[in-house]
């Protein structure tokens, strides 16, 4: 080792300088993994929260391997295509907020199941514009993702080549639509045994053409999807699962949307980020009247009636519709299925996402030969968007990273979102408790959750899947 290097490497070590690996890595050289395998990352990483078990491991791979919180929620997001397809998939879409501690404010990337102009006439069943691929691209860009994005595309598509294990989440969706699902002889393909009936918890199913998409994506690029050859594959396709003309000009102008997130003040110089949507504003009205000193249930009211009103176009001024006191119960008729994910990284990047296919497995057809379920086009028939409810806490004075939440739950969503975000931000309940006393069935949350703040005390931080529900936490020290 160099003499004039070594006091440096001793003071880094006694000071516990965040930099101090890398820099012992340049003047000694390496001496575990290289970036870009598990392993890289040694001490603390992050952690993640997912719905989907296999998901949340892929997520908590690219953190180790050097990724960031966008990297991660980008693999775990093309994972859950695979392995949770009824509530993700190539062909549907989501939001997210990414928080990035250089940046002033959380931002939201909108890209959400498309909606159809035209070509409907005979569909039985419409199909959404899918957006999936391309949001999560524009996800990694928002954070500068410390990975190549085609490395995040590689752990999904070995699972659809190789086999992926049927999680308890996935099966609990099969058992519900099992009858219409295995209706389309491509579903029954990847989902039924030989006999007919469905596959068990722990089994493997392997989708071959679904392993043929991810490949093309991750040699092609995401565009491929919207004006290459898989776009021309689609608009050929699509029509054949009944879901009507779809026209290489939708693909085309199906784009993600970044958008600042809309912020409120919460405490002590804090203040919370949310997804600028109804879902999120109504989960902002929640939270709003948890500080003012609601009740949950006086709280939930207010915040799905700001929902309401935000859905029905209302106002266009999201923090007038807040102050408003003129706003009405809010009703939702049945609302679509959804899956939430939350990852922080050990810089204090933050990404929280909801999926969805606005509807459990979507049409329940796959596009032949591709390998994924089409999405239901929103607002026709019954069919409408869920609440995608997410937010993520931080102070600006710190430029540091305090909390991260998402959640699912169809009209409960935005409440348990607001709830445990009230309990962490406003009165400092501990994590574990934080969530199922503040959060309505059948909301299920999933939370980052560092209370002395990231960067800063990283010790302290926790993930945290709904014990309600199938999910599962994985972090932060490796």
């Amino acid at each position: 080792m160099n003499l004039l290097a070594k006091p440096f490497i001793l003071a880094c070590a006694a000071l516990g300088l965040a930099g101090c690996e890398s820099t012992r890595e340049l003047i000694a050289g390496p001496s575990g993994p290289p970036a870009g395998e598990q392993g890289f990352v040694r001490g603390f990483l992050g952690g993640v929260a997912a719905e989907e078990p296999t998901a949340a491991a892929i997520a908590r791979s690219v953190l180790s391997s050097g990724g960031t919180a966008a990297d991660a929620a980008a693999a775990a997001g093309f994972a859950l295509t695979v392995t949770l397809p009824s509530r993700a998939g190539l062909g549907g879409g989501g939001a997210c907020l990414v928080y990035h501690p250089r940046r002033d404010a959380p931002e939201a990337v909108l890209f959400m199941p498309g909606s159809r102009q035209s070509g409907l006439s005979g569909a039985d069943r419409p199909a959404a514009v899918p957006l999936m691929a391309r949001g999560l691209f524009a996800l990694t860009t928002r954070m500068e993702g410390a990975r190549p994005f085609e490395e995040m595309v590689v752990p999904a598509e070995q699972l659809a080549r190789f086999g992926a294990p049927v999680s308890r989440a996935l099966h609990a969706d099969l058992t519900v639509a099992r009858g219409p699902l295995l209706a389309d002889p491509n579903a029954r393909a990847v989902f039924a045994r030989a006999d007919g009936s469905l596959v068990a918890v722990g089994e493997r199913i392997i989708n071959t053409a679904l392993g043929g998409t991810l490949t093309a994506l991750r040699g092609q690029g995401v565009g491929d999807m919207h004006q290459g050859a898989l776009a021309r594959r689609l608009v050929e396709v699509v029509p054949q699962a009944g879901g009507g003309d779809m026209t290489l000009a939708e693909l085309r102008a199906a784009l993600p949307v970044v958008r600042p997130a809309f912020v409120q003040d919460a405490a002590g110089g804090d203040r919370v980020g949310f997804l600028p949507v109804d879902g999120g504003l109504a989960a902002a009205g929640s939270f709003r009247a948890l500080a003012a000193g609601q009740g949950l249930v006086q709280a939930q009211a207010r915040g799905l009636a700001v929902g309401r009103a935000a859905r029905d176009g209302l106002g266009t001024d999201a923090a007038a519709l807040l102050a408003s006191a003129e706003l009405t119960t809010g009703a939702f008729p049945t609302l679509p299925a959804s899956t939430a994910l939350t990852v922080f990284d050990r810089n204090g990047g933050a990404v929280t996402c909801v999926f969805t296919m606005n509807n459990l497995f979507g049409t329940g057809r796959m596009a032949p030969g591709l390998g994924f379920l089409l999405a239901a086009a929103p607002d026709i028939g019954a069919v409408q968007p869920p609440l995608v409810a997410a937010a993520i806490g931080w102070n600006p004075n710190l430029r540091a990273f305090r909390m991260a939440v998402s959640a699912s739950g169809q009209a409960a969503a935005p409440m348990a979102v607001a709830g445990p975000l009230a309990a962490q931000m406003l009165r400092a309940t501990a994590a574990g408790d934080a969530v199922v006393a503040n959060s309505p069935e059948p909301g299920r949350a999933q939370l980052a959750i560092c209370p002395r703040y990231l960067p800063g005390r990283p010790q302290d931080c926790v993930a945290v899947s709904d014990p309600r529900g199938l999910g599962v936490a994985l972090g932060a020290v490796d």
